[in-house]
């Protein structure tokens, strides 16, 4: 005999929104191969990546895999979960750590990172551009690149205290440079697709 469960008799087996708990969240999480997010007790499924989306994220990643790992450090690509305070999960679509072996870096996520990368999300842009830029700060990010594919821009933003300081904001024909890490450049229509 064959069971076969739909997705609505899953669903009344998981928690509703605002009835979340960290426990809850990793089990759904280490079993999905999408992009689950937690805060406030729900969860977000964040949209599948578009080709654009992807191919700027890539051209990013190489750039930063090439210069943390010459360094020491470590960078990586979603779906990894970053711990950014109790009940605050986020899967940026690019972090790095200066240093490899920094304790922060634990197999099962993250609890934190020195840079972070988001490539804006056509379906919500204040999450990456107001929400994450302040939850990253709070979480002591050194460094977040916002990648803006609808305007062709980086934005790079430095950490100051508690709050990003805008280091740069770079478009096409320009370099986006590093405000912490140097020698860490991108070229701006490289990631776009020239």
């Amino acid at each position: 005999m064959t069971l076969t469960t739909t997705p609505t008799q899953i669903a009344v087996l998981l928690p509703a929104q605002g009835e979340w708990d960290e426990a809850s969240y990793l089990w759904l999480s280490d079993r999905s191969c999408g992009l689950i997010e937690f805060d406030d007790h729900s969860i977000a499924v964040l949209p599948m990546p578009t080709d654009r989306h992807q191919s700027a994220a890539a051209a990013l990643f190489a750039i930063l895999a090439g210069y943390f790992h010459a360094r020491g450090g470590k960078a990586l690509f979603a779906p990894l979960r970053i711990r950014l305070a109790e009940g605050r999960y986020r899967e940026p679509d690019l972090v790095a750590l200066a240093a490899a072996d920094d304790p922060r870096r634990e197999d099962r996520f993250w609890r934190g990172a020195d840079l972070v990368v988001e490539v804006v999300s056509p379906d919500d842009p204040e999450r990456d551009l107001v929400v994450k830029r302040r939850e990253y700060a709070e979480a002591g990010i050194t460094e977040y690149w916002i990648v803006d594919p609808r305007t062709e821009t980086i934005t790079v933003l430095a950490l100051d205290g508690s709050r990003y300081r805008e280091h740069g904001r770079f478009g096409r024909g320009e370099t986006a440079g590093s405000a912490a890490f140097a020698g860490l450049q991108a070229a701006v229509g490289a990631v776009f697709g020239d």
